[in-house]
This record gives structure tokens, C-alpha cells and sequence, in this order.
């Protein structure tokens, strides 16, 4: 009985990465992202940490915060092999923009894309098992050895963001939204007031760029991602959803 009393009561005990995840939401909530980004980097995951950027509509913002702590903090990229050309020129000069010297570019196994999608048309039949065999796999591949990671994700986005928090677990790793609590027009005048170069495709009626094939302009009063997967109920690639599409209670995703 005694061990059977012991078991539970282990069993009760509070999980110290989600009290450790719990505390710093409360000690950060309403904090600049530049000091989020500042602790992340320098005290909290130092070595530990990478910023996952699609360099799309909005990421030159927070490109530009951690470039002003550790321009060298690694910065991964997930190529999908069917991203605008546009964006991979951006990402290019994003980085000679703000030093970053350590961007890495993830693209699928070529073994993963001959046997799931030999044709690269997956997207027209399943737009999941496209964006998991092109995102999803390629991005657990490229933070393999890391504790944590930064994501640009913001409140504001869509209606599944509007809870998001600051820190979150996601999958055994820390996930640290330093926009979480920004608005489209604090996006906006931050990218004016530092002259940040935009996304070409932004003006052209692209508020939220993906992959090509599915990645469409947005009307005006429209959600800003709902250019992203239009007419499917689909709202997220799979990256920010734990264990392969499963989401996480709380976690705002």
C-alpha cells in the first residue's frame, strides 16, 4: 500500500517544465519581445536555442529584434521546394540586412519526397501529408539537438492563435512567441519606424505567404491567413501542432 501511495503521489507531482513554463509566462506577459528574446538567448536556453523563420510577410521584425541580442543565433529555414521565389530572395537579404550569419536552410529527403510525392503534385490530393513530408519531418530534422526555438506566431493572426502564450511545451521543447501579444499595426509601425525591407509579395495582396500552390491573395477585411489552404478547413502546416497534428490543450496553438 505504502508503494501504491508513493506511486500516486510521484504521479501528482507537478511536471517542473511546465511550472518552469508556467512561471515565465506570468514574469514575462506584457514585456517587450526585445527583452523575451534578450533572456531567451543570453540566460534562459543559451546555446540551447534556434529561431525557426519562414521569411514571410511579418518575419523581418523579429529577425531584426534577435539580430540586436545574437546575430548568430542559428535561424532555421524549412525550404519546402515549393516556396516563392520571392521569398528565398528575401531571406537572402534579410540576412546580409541584419548580419545574421548562421541561417540554415532545411529542404526535404529526397528519399522522403521519391516515396511519398515522386511527382510533387501530393498537394493537389492531401495537403497534410504534403506539408508534414515538406515541413513538418524536415523541421524536427533541423532542431534535433536543440532544447528550445523561437516562432514569430502572434495573437492576432487567426482565431486558433488568439490565446497564445509567450512560452509554451511543445513536444519535450520550450517554444517562445516574442510577438505573442503584438498587433497587425504594431507590426507595421515597427517596420517603419526601422526602415525594414518588406516582402515583395506583401504589397502584391499577400498578408501571409506559405508555398505557392497554396498560398492565395486575401481581400481586403478578409483574415490575414485566409490566403493559407482557401477553401479547406486546414488553418496550420502541421509545425506548430504537436505530434503530428495533434493539438495541445492550452497551449493556444
Amino acid at each position: 500500500m505504502a508503494l501504491a501511495e508513493a506511486l500516486r503521489a510521484d504521479e501528482q507531482k507537478p511536471d517542473p517544465a511546465v511550472a518552469r513554463v508556467a512561471a515565465l509566462n506570468a514574469r514575462f506577459e506584457g514585456q517587450s519581445a526585445l527583452d523575451i528574446l534578450r533572456f531567451a538567448l543570453t540566460e534562459g536556453f543559451v546555446g540551447d536555442i534556434a529561431m525557426v523563420s519562414s521569411f514571410g510577410a511579418d518575419s523581418a521584425v523579429l529577425l531584426h529584434l534577435m539580430a540586436q541580442v545574437d546575430p548568430a543565433t542559428p535561424v532555421v529555414m524549412v525550404d519546402t521546394n515549393k516556396l516563392f521565389p520571392d521569398t528565398l530572395r528575401y531571406r537572402d537579404l534579410l540576412a546580409e540586412t541584419f548580419g545574421l550569419t548562421n541561417v540554415l536552410s532545411e529542404k526535404p529527403a529526397r528519399e522522403d519526397l521519391s516515396k511519398e510525392d515522386p511527382a510533387g503534385m501530393l498537394w493537389m490530393t492531401d495537403t497534410d501529408a504534403c506539408c508534414h513530408i515538406r515541413k513538418v519531418v524536415p523541421l524536427e530534422r533541423a532542431l534535433e539537438g536543440f532544447g528550445a526555438w523561437i516562432s514569430g506566431r502572434k495573437r492576432f493572426q487567426s482565431r486558433t492563435r488568439a490565446k497564445l502564450d509567450i512560452f509554451e511545451i511543445e513536444d519535450g521543447r520550450v517554444k517562445v512567441n516574442p510577438l505573442a501579444d503584438w498587433s497587425a499595426q504594431d507590426i507595421l509601425d515597427y517596420s517603419r519606424d526601422h526602415d525594414l525591407p518588406a516582402h515583395p509579395l506583401v504589397a502584391q495582396g499577400y498578408p501571409s505567404i506559405g508555398c505557392m500552390p497554396c498560398t492565395s491573395k486575401v481581400e481586403p477585411g478578409e483574415d490575414p491567413r485566409s490566403g493559407r489552404w482557401r477553401g479547406q478547413e486546414k488553418t496550420e502546416c502541421g509545425i506548430h501542432i504537436a505530434s503530428h497534428g495533434r493539438e495541445v490543450d492550452g497551449s493556444g496553438i
